[in-house]
């Protein structure tokens, strides 16, 4: 499965709703909802569809107040994904900026005021439509439209705002349209902008060179070579990249993104659920090398579903080389599992084969899966289960009840006298 980091930052959304409950607990909010609060509904909107990059749309909203008294004063706003951004923004908008958080990336948001009066059951529009335009990294990114009858304000880590310097516009009256009642409730909609544009990913492999009983270090990486950003759903990973080991290896600690499939293979997936064009991630691994296995070969490769914007597949896929030096022969253990003078270990603590994986890394990792958060197993009683380790416990066990035995005949001997 892909991978995402968990236990980051909590989610506004998540956090506004434990808000309500508590609220709704202290009796602060009603339990009937107030018929006066203004409500409004947008009218039909479809996905915004074959943009060029560098090319400006405009987006025809339409409204209805569904409310029963006249308003005095609405804010319409425009929220953007980073794809897109706000052009020749009329004076009575102000545009924000905020930056990626919560899981959610960067956007844009224009907030335009209309200081006039807005009857019930009528349909309204901008008289000039709000222009946008498709960055050069643009490709499949959001639109969201919200209309209030008050100003919610800018996000808590929005920038300072900037003032439109077009000239303003004002609400106008739509008599041919029919009122919408429903669809978009609570005056917000969200669609998508999909421009005609590619993004390139690719893999990079990796060599691996060692003596057997080596431990050494595996990168294999994943990146959006561009030009365009790929957005993906929240909380989903924007890539599913699969990390086969060599035969011969076996993985002692893995990348805290990536999850184990089986023996020596990993599914990897990205810390957020978008790649900006230039980014990507770094898979860190360690390996122990524990045999030489003529021809071993390892890979990365991309999974999941397909890529309709990547139109390069000579990068998908990259080697794992395993260059083992020396004889390649295995160390002989200090004492060998077989001999009738070492104890026979047990089942959980036998010597790992060539290309499985080691049962844990170290110890307080990261909370994610797919090798992360244990301990490495190391010495005599990781590789046998026993060793001299037994025979020095006896010797100790034997010291000590010859201590407490001495100790007791010197008590009896004073106790008689």
């Amino acid at each position: 499965m892909v991978q995402i980091r968990t236990g980051r930052r909590t989610f506004r959304q998540t956090t506004g709703a434990v808000g309500a409950v508590a609220l709704l607990a202290l009796g602060a909010a009603p339990a009937v909802a107030d018929d006066a609060t203004p409500e409004f509904a947008f009218g039909a909107f479809d996905p915004i569809k074959g943009v060029k990059t560098g090319s400006t749309f405009e987006v025809p909203a339409t409204f209805t107040s569904t409310g029963t008294e006249p308003l005095d004063k609405v804010f319409l706003s425009y929220e953007v994904t980073r794809g897109l951004s706000h052009t020749d923004l009329p004076s009575n908008c102000l545009r924000y900026e905020v930056p990626s958080y919560d899981e959610a990336p960067s956007k844009s948001q224009a907030v335009c005021e209309f200081d006039q009066t807005v009857k019930p059951g009528v349909v309204y529009a901008p008289e000039k439509a709000l222009t946008l335009k498709a960055t050069s990294h643009a490709l499949e990114d959001r639109l969201r439209m919200v209309v209030e009858a008050e100003d919610a304000g800018p996000d808590e880590n929005a920038s300072e705002p900037v003032r439109g310097t077009a000239p303003a516009v004002k609400l106008v009256e739509r008599p041919d349209q029919t009122p919408a009642t429903d669809g978009a409730e609570y005056g917000v909609v969200d669609t998508t902008v999909s421009t005609e544009n590619t993004a390139d990913f690719q893999v990079t492999g990796a060599q691996l060179t060692g003596k057997v009983g080596d431990t050494v270090d595996l990168k294999v990486a994943f990146t959006n070579a561009g030009p365009a950003w790929v957005l993906g759903n929240r909380d989903t990973s924007a890539a599913d990249v699969r990390v086969k080991l060599p035969a011969g290896t076996t993985v002692t600690k893995a990348d805290g993104f990536c999850d184990k499939l089986a023996t020596g293979s990993y599914s990897c997936g990205t810390s957020q659920s978008w790649v900006d064009e230039g980014h990507g991630e770094t898979y860190d691994f360690t390996v122990r090398i524990d045999k030489k296995v003529a021809g071993a070969k390892g890979s990365v490769a991309f999974a999941g579903p397909a890529r309709p914007f990547d139109k390069v597949a000579s990068n998908d896929t990259a080697v794992i080389g395993l260059d083992v030096t020396g004889s390649g022969a295995s160390p002989a253990p200090s004492a060998s599992p077989t001999s009738s003078a070492a104890p026979t270990p047990s089942a959980g603590s036998a010597s790992p084969t060539g290309g499985s994986d080691a049962s844990a890394t170290t110890g307080g990792g990261s909370s994610t899966t797919g090798g992360s958060g244990a301990t490495t197993l190391t010495g005599d009683l990781a590789s046998t289960g026993s060793g001299s380790v037994l025979p020095l416990a006896g010797a100790a066990v034997a010291v000590v009840g010859l201590g407490a035995g001495t100790v007791l005949l010197a008590r009896r001997r004073a106790a008689q006298k």
